[in-house]
């Protein structure tokens, strides 16, 4: 269910993607068709280039101001799953290994996967 789930939005986010070049192109297309007859092939192209770079200007322009309007989100607690993320980035041989094991374990006895839950979860939150 969630596997297809998160396909269903791989291919949506891939329509999407592909509609949003269909558009960019045919607008650059428009925008060398209207300035080629007045300034020539060459100035047209030009013109699409920096009609293109001030599009991505204006919108780094726009982003920079909007992400300077907004509040910093207020600092979190460190939750469970942070930890875990920290503890994959700093010794992630020992994560997989780890996580085979368990897959191993949990298999045989779902005891220990229970078990071994309990003991992430009640340690500490200091890393050797």
């Amino acid at each position: 269910m969630i596997l297809r789930r998160l396909l269903l939005w791989l291919i949506a986010a891939a329509a999407l993607s592909a509609a949003a070049v269909v558009v960019v192109v045919a607008l650059a297309f428009a925008v060398y068709a209207a300035a080629a007859p007045r300034v020539g092939p060459a100035w047209a192209a030009a013109i699409v280039a920096l009609t293109g770079a001030g599009c991505l200007a204006l919108t780094g322009f726009c982003l920079t101001v909007v992400r300077q309007l907004t509040p910093p989100p207020p600092p979190i607690a460190e939750t469970v799953v942070e930890r875990l993320f920290a503890f994959v980035r700093a010794k992630p041989l020992v994560s997989l290994t780890t996580a085979i094991a368990a897959g191993l374990m949990s298999v045989r006895d779902p005891k220990y996967l229970g078990a071994a839950l309990r003991a992430f979860l009640d340690g500490s939150s200091r890393s050797p």
